[in-house]
């Protein structure tokens, strides 16, 4: 990422944050994630959620995105 991250959201699960990474990529943007978990391997440690990070020239994109995407889902 160019710009600094930025969280965009926090979600409960990796998988969950899988999904929303592969809906930001598909719109174009730059999207990772960051958690406390060793890479999936040990979820109990994820004590405060996973993030989904963007940079941050991409946030309004990436929320309107997500906003237009929970409309339609």
């Amino acid at each position: 990422m160019d710009g600094a991250p930025v969280t965009l959201t926090v979600v409960s699960s990796r998988a969950e944050a899988d999904l929303v990474v592969a809906l930001l990529r598909s719109g174009g943007l730059r999207a990772a994630i960051s958690a406390d978990d060793a890479d999936g391997q040990d979820p109990q440690l994820r004590l405060e959620g996973v993030r989904i990070l963007v940079a941050s020239e991409e946030e309004a994109a990436a929320r309107q995105l997500l906003a237009d995407a929970e409309a339609v889902g």
